[in-house]
């Protein structure tokens, strides 16, 4: 027990040194900063899965978690996680659907907590790294910018982790269920204001899990 809860907290300690180092090194790029945060976070409950760590142990540890999030975001006591130029709840938002993904399935449906958050890390993250760094035509959703890039990558990572996720678990594939869930996903993505997508899309993925699969 003593070992998996180290290894979860070298890994995030390696995800917020990485987040500082990058905003002291680039601090015109407070985007940045932040979604390494956000990526990095994805892996901790896939690796609390492999470590086999319980419920009682892995829920309170992610309220923990949110409840310093939520008091980070009002005092910014770590700039590199939250001083965004654009007023957003993400990072709050973000803990509270992790919180509530394993409140639902953990550990029994641990692989339906797994898809939720590894798609809002992985799709959603590298969307908006993409989104801004790649040229391509824009458009605006509830005064949130989004792009053609940034769309499309939310789309192909999304499907490529839930495929990665029904081999790893050898559940039966069925194409036309995840390509909806897949469309379900990009779609709560664009609504994207104040960082309410990190909570609809992770939970959104969640539930539909075990439709996707049936």
């Amino acid at each position: 027990m003593l070992l998996s809860l180290f290894v979860i907290g070298a890994w995030m300690a390696l995800v917020l040194s990485a987040a500082v180092l990058c905003r002291g090194v680039l601090p015109e790029h407070k985007e940045l900063s932040r979604k390494i945060v956000h990526i990095g976070t994805g892996p901790v409950v896939p690796l609390a899965w492999w470590l086999q760590l319980p419920a009682w142990v892995a829920v309170p540890a992610a309220l923990s978690i949110t409840v310093i999030t939520a008091i980070n975001h009002r005092w910014r006591l770590l700039p590199a996680v939250e001083d965004i130029e654009r007023h957003s709840y993400g990072t709050v938002a973000y803990g509270v659907a992790i919180s509530l993904l394993l409140i639902l399935f953990w550990p029994e449906q641990a692989i339906a907590a797994c898809a939720g958050v590894l798609v809002m890390a992985l799709g959603d993250g590298l969307a908006g790294l993409i989104g801004r760094g790649v040229q391509s035509p824009t458009w605006s959703v509830w005064q949130q910018r989004k792009s053609v890039a940034g769309t499309l990558t939310m789309a192909l990572v999304t499907g490529v982790v839930l495929t990665a996720l029904v081999m790893v678990s050898h559940s039966p594939l069925q194409p036309m269920r995840l390509l909806s869930v897949c469309v379900l996903a990009v779609g709560l993505e664009q609504l994207s204001r104040w960082g309410i997508d990190n909570l609809s899309v992770p939970i959104a993925v969640g539930l539909c899990w075990s439709w996707m699969i049936a």
